[in-house]
Order: structure tokens, then sequence, then C-alpha cells
């Protein structure tokens, strides 16, 4: 039997209490500081993934740090802990080890993390991607649009996912506008899309311009700096947020209850699986790095498909043909890692 392991962390102080709720009247300071301390540790074994393609056997290994801490820490000693992490998923005897798509904690130092270990590693993001594809699909469905007839405004094509999705949707959308301050960026992409399309495109420096007539507005830049005006958004519109970390706030999102916020898609199982712990999503569904993890371990596709900083387009039809061949579907959304459903809106 083949096995993986995925590493995951809590987002929030609050998600320690789902393993620990010994802790809940703990004070945050002294949870965090806990944390800190902690080796990562086996949470739980997943059961109950069975195809034609045979069985699995997964596991759960946790890092006991919250993303704040783990963007905030010095990049070594969060390295330090994935790669602990990983010598506990090789103890377990995984063949390929996967973890959440927050990777742009780590910067550059996932080929380092790659070397100290004797099995292949994925971040998730190349099934992330499509499954954001797939959520903003799937929000258009929710928010009765036409995803044809949408503007669509990609914020951050400087980062490799806004290029890629921007490539991937242009196949698509009637309406699409790339912003960036960096012309000679725009420019190429723009040619890029044009060549492998045949769609012309609307290219800007101008974020808020952009910003205001967005139907589908997806964000993938990662800087500090960006600055949205969330109260000349459309109302009804729908703002996929990738950056990491978020730049629309849970504050921000509170001003405009009337605006549809996601951060991807779910991925639905074909089978009964038992996580062994809560993700807070529906049965028999996941978050799309976990999924590419399964995927790749039903397929015996042992590699490490998303590591490098580039994201190809091949890659994406890959793991879609993986993901069609083994009936997994995006049929969710979620936004902090939560999942979003239609009464919620």
């Amino acid at each position: 039997m083949n096995k993986f392991a995925f590493i995951i962390h809590p987002i929030e102080i609050q998600d320690f209490y789902k393993k620990f709720p010994i802790l809940e009247n703990t004070p945050d300071f002294m949870v965090k500081s806990i944390g800190k301390l902690l080796l990562p540790f086996k949470i739980s074994e997943i059961k109950g993934i069975s195809s034609s393609r045979g069985e699995l056997q997964g596991y759960l290994i946790a890092i006991p740090l919250t993303l704040k801490q783990m963007l905030e820490l010095p990049e070594e000693q969060i390295v330090k802990k994935i790669i602990k992490a990983g010598k506990l998923a090789q103890k377990l005897g995984a063949d390929i080890i996967g973890m959440e798509s927050y990777t742009s904690i780590i910067g550059n130092a996932r080929a380092s993390i790659s070397e100290n270990l004797s099995i292949p590693i994925t971040t998730g993001r190349t099934y992330s991607i499509s499954s954001a594809i797939g959520g903003i699909k799937k929000a258009t469905e929710i928010m009765d649009k036409d995803f044809k007839e949408c503007d669509l405004t990609i914020i951050g094509i400087n980062e490799a996912i806004g290029s890629v999705i921007a490539r991937y949707l242009a196949k698509e959308a009637k309406y699409l506008t790339l912003v960036s301050e960096n012309r000679n960026l725009l420019e190429d992409l723009s040619q890029r899309i044009l060549t492998e399309t045949g769609t012309a495109i609307h290219i800007t420096d101008n974020t808020q311009s952009a910003v205001k007539r967005g139907d589908i507005i997806v964000i993938a830049a990662n800087t500090d700096d960006l600055d949205i005006n969330i109260e000349i958004i459309k109302k009804g519109a729908i703002i996929c947020d990738l950056s990491r970390p978020r730049i629309v706030t849970k504050e921000l999102e509170k001003k405009r209850q009337d605006v549809f916020f996601i951060d991807g898609g779910i991925v639905k199982l074909p089978f009964n699986v038992d996580f062994g712990f809560d993700f807070g999503f529906s049965p028999n569904t996941c978050s799309a790095a976990l999924g590419e993890t399964i995927l790749l371990s039903l397929e015996k596709n042992f590699e490490c498909l998303s590591l490098g900083e580039d994201i190809e387009i091949e890659k994406i039809d890959s793991i879609n043909k993986m993901a069609q061949d083994n009936n997994f579907n995006i049929t969710g959304v979620k936004n902090y890692n939560k999942e979003i459903h239609i009464s919620d809106f």
C-alpha cells in the first residue's frame, strides 16, 4: 500500500484548540510559545482512500505554528520545522510529502527542504491554482453570473500565479484586464496571451480604475504596499485573494458584505475518506493542496510537482487530467480556509 504524508499548520490561534482543547483558556502568547517549542507531530491517519488504482494510507503532520508566526519568525526556523516534519513523514514510510500552498513564506528555501529529504515533496500549488480557477467559476454560478460576460481583472501578473491564471483564463474570458506597475511585463504577457489564445486584453497600471469596473477581481500580488479601495468595488463583485499574506483582510471584508470573497475552490473526493481531523469542510472534501498529494499518490507519480517558483500551464493540464481520471471535482469555494455555503452570503 502506498503512503503519503501531508503537513499542515494552524491558521489562527483558535485552530490549536481543535487538537488541544485543554489550552482553550490559556493566554494566546503562552499557546504560541508552546507551539514554538513543540516538534512537528502526527495528528492522525487518513483512511478510506480506495479506488481502482489501489488503496492509500495517509498521515497528517502538524507544524505547531500559526500562519502569523510563520510570517514573522526567521525563515531558517520555519525551514527547520518543515524538514523535521518531513523526516517524521519518512519514518512513517511515506512515499511523498504534501504541504499547504503557503510556501511564499519560505521563499527560495524549497530546494533546501527537498535536498534534506529522501522522498519528494510538493507544495500543492499546481492543483491549488487549478482549484482557484474552478472556484472562481463556481462563485459565478453562486452569484448567478455568466463568466464569459464578466469583466475580469487580475492584479499581480509579476507573480507566477497571476501570470499563469491570466494565460489560462484568457482562453475563455471576453473582457480581461491585467494590472501591474511594470509596463514591460504587462506588454510581454499581453503579447504572449494574444499569440496563445488570439485574445486581445486590456493592460493598465491604474489599480483603482481596474478594480472599480471589475466583476471578478483576482489578487495574486504578494506585496505589502498594494492599496485597494474596497469602497469602489461593484456590488455583487467576486474577489479571489490568492496573496499571502492576505491583502484583503477580514476587517476589509466586513466593510463590504455585498461582495463575494473567496480564496480558492474545494475538492470533492470520490470516496468516503476519514481524515481523523476536522478541516471545517463538508464530508469527503479537502483543500486542493491535499488533493494534489492524494492524486500523485494514486497515480504513483512520486515527484516534486509543485516545488519551484515557475508554474507551467502544462502541469495544470496534467493535474486536471489526473483529477478527471480519478473523479476529483471542484464543488465548492472557501475563504480563510473555511467553506462558504450559499446560505452564508
